[in-house]
């Protein structure tokens, strides 16, 4: 099995917290989804004749396409692939772009079955503050509009920290969520990415990071609550209903392959990884050209082992260590035992069933820890 991955970059505006590839320029719209399509076809092999059991287009701002451009992509997927009957077909969208005409298309006239909704907070001053283009209401008439025309399957964002959030505000938004009845939800906290408009606020004194203390009273809070409600904890972020995690960025976490078309779009095969050009005009001329701009990255036994270790560790399941003898071999084994004994004797890693997963007290700090047991040369 294999998925499919689509970068739609384009923007009405930019977040001030986002360090995504995207653009507000919107005229090159037709020129790359004519683009996307033929690199599509060009790459059909990449998978190696695999069916596709997840689709997802991320971006941007995929849900600024109309129906009718989002039915040329998937008639192009449809006739290129071979999709299985019961694929996730996952689109990210903004909550002010479901108008009532646009979700009912997305049911009539797509594929899509699943939405993931960029939601980040139910305060409307910190919306305004982090320049999103809806409001708290909206994003619960929205949610009610999507399930009332058959979409079962979806997912909000949310983001914590942010300047000036209480633990009691951050609470606020959790009550909302749950409230609101949605199967899957996504929280991060915030981060300050050189280069963006926030990063350049904290520079100038003009707002202030969250404490480390109060960042992981919002993380425990986050899942002792959302748990305490019977979701479960699946991924770092990640939390979901019984049955509705989020199969395709499952795939990532399980290192099944998948195709990344469109501009600074990665793929990933078992053996290399690649990513296009993260420039709309160059990878257009590109594909059109048939020499697409694009770098590429081949995995030897060592890389592969560190992507092995990040990717297993983020999820409630962890390493299998039967899997990681097996692939990697006993010195690569012996390694990670050795680079994780200290971590489970102090309780942020445990070992059961032979597999060695995160406790919940080593989640919050599990870039140190997944840091330690990966191999330096």
């Amino acid at each position: 099995m294999a998925g499919i991955y689509l970068h739609i970059p384009f923007c009405k505006r930019r977040c001030i917290y986002c360090d995504f590839f995207s653009s507000v320029d919107n005229t090159w719209r037709d020129k790359y989804i004519e683009a996307l399509c033929r690199e599509l076809e060009m790459r059909r092999a990449y998978i190696g004749g695999e069916q596709v059991e997840t689709i997802y287009i991320g971006g941007g701002t995929p849900s600024l396409l109309t129906w009718q451009e989002l039915d040329r992509i998937f008639s192009c997927i449809y006739k290129v692939y071979d999709v299985t009957e019961d694929a996730e077909v996952t689109l990210e969208t903004n909550p002010d772009d479901l108008s009532i005409s646009y979700v009912k298309a997305l049911r009539k006239t797509s594929p899509v079955n699943r939405i993931s909704m960029g939601v980040q907070t139910f305060d409307d001053n910190r919306l305004r503050f982090l320049q999103r283009r809806h409001t708290s209401a909206q994003v619960i008439e929205v949610v009610n509009r999507c399930r009332e025309e058959g979409f079962e399957n979806i997912s909000i964002d949310l983001i914590y920290g942010l300047p000036g959030e209480t633990l009691v505000e951050w609470e606020s938004d959790l009550r909302v969520a749950i409230d609101l009845g949605v199967p899957h939800l996504s929280a991060y906290s915030l981060t300050y990415e050189e280069g963006t408009i926030l990063w350049r606020m904290r520079e100038e004194g003009l707002v202030y990071e969250t404490d480390e203390e109060l960042s992981a009273q919002m993380y425990f809070r986050l899942v002792n609550y959302l748990i305490e409600k019977g979701y479960e904890h699946y991924e770092i972020s990640n939390f979901c209903l019984p049955g509705m995690l989020s199969r395709h960025n499952s795939s990532y976490w399980k290192g099944i392959p998948y195709i990344g078309c469109g501009a600074a779009a990665h793929s990933y095969d078992g053996c290399s990884r690649q990513w296009n050009v993260a420039s709309i005009p160059c990878y257009i001329k590109g594909i059109v050209e048939e020499k697409p701009v694009i770098e590429r990255e081949v995995l030897n036994l060592y890389t592969r082992y560190n992507d092995f270790l990040v990717t297993r560790l983020r999820t409630r399941w962890g390493i299998d260590l039967h899997l990681l003898r097996m692939e990697f071999g006993q010195q690569l084994y012996a390694y990670c035992l050795r680079m994780a004994r200290r971590h489970i004797n102090q309780g942020l890693l445990c070992m059961e069933d032979y597999n060695l997963r995160l406790t919940n007290k080593g989640v919050f700090i599990s870039d140190s820890i997944i840091c330690d047991l990966l191999w330096c040369e």
